[in-house]
């Protein structure tokens, strides 16, 4: 299993020279993958921004979207961002998402919540067919040897979309059994629909190891609209070396193929505390 660390691009104010330094520490460090997380009604900065910014101070690492909300924009906008990521990291970018659960989002797109699922397997199908032929530059394919493709979610939905459209499959977080529970649903989905081997599985949690107190109020602040929810969200931070290498050893276990640890504060040490936690 690869392990991956996020970029605080949805931590509020954070600042570019952060990111940026951020990014770099990462790409020197023991990391598969840069993920970013992805809200419009927040203080936040655009996923797809931000690894563009990324993509210029690293040289090797991956960039990833775990996820980008695919409705909060038109399939042909979505494809130019993406495919313009990867122009500037060329075999580095890997595109998950999702429909998202926030309302307030939808509200603020001017875009239909209720009708989000449709419209995300609408944008899949386009960037797996007419995309191709658009004339929509720079030049890229999506799935199967083009840009990786991963779908997130939980309900049976969002996995058949997966498995019809997509290359894997991104879990939302929580303990390993959580995990390795939804990764035999996903792979259900896949073989329910003939595709060869197994989809790519990743996996996701949160690390607070300088400042916990920090760390869970903000995500208690970002997970506030699931409600008595969000109380269970920040007590799984993961707070210290030995919960952190419970938990990767959990995802391994539970055959995940890439777990991105996301930060909850914005201190670029973090990535030093956490690179010495996996070396």
């Amino acid at each position: 299993m690869q392990v991956g660390i996020g970029l605080p691009n949805a931590i509020p104010g954070t600042t570019g020279a952060t990111l940026l330094e951020w990014a770099r520490r990462a790409d020197a460090g023991p990391f598969s993958t840069l993920g970013v997380l992805d809200r419009l009604r927040y203080d936040s900065a655009d996923p797809f921004v931000v690894l563009a910014a990324a993509a210029a101070v690293t040289e090797r690492i991956g960039l990833a979207t775990t996820i980008a909300i695919g409705p909060l924009r038109r399939g042909a906008v979505l494809a130019k961002q993406a495919v313009s990521v990867h122009a500037l990291a060329p075999g580095r970018v890997t595109v998950g998402l999702a429909v998202g659960a926030r309302p307030d989002d939808y509200e603020s797109a001017e875009a239909e919540y209720g009708t989000r699922g449709a419209v995300l397997s609408r944008e899949l199908s386009y960037l797996r067919g007419p995309f191709e032929s658009a004339g929509i530059g720079p030049a890229a394919t999506f799935g199967e040897g083009g840009i990786p493709l991963l779908i997130g979610g939980a309900g049976p939905a969002a996995l058949t979309r997966m498995a019809r459209y997509a290359d894997g499959y991104v879990h939302g977080g929580g303990p390993p059994r959580a995990f390795g529970s939804a990764a035999v649903k996903a792979r259900a989905a896949w073989h329910d629909l003939d595709r060869p081997g197994d989809p790519a599985l990743w996996g996701q949690g949160y690390v607070a190891l300088a400042d916990a107190d920090r760390g869970r109020e903000y995500l208690l602040d970002y997970y506030a609209f699931t409600g008595p929810f969000a109380v269970r969200i920040a007590a799984s931070a993961l707070t210290d070396a030995a919960a952190v290498r419970d938990f990767v050893r959990g995802y391994a276990a539970e055959g995940c193929d890439e777990l991105i640890l996301f930060p909850t504060t914005d201190d670029p040490d973090e990535v030093d505390r956490l690179a010495e936690i996996l070396s």
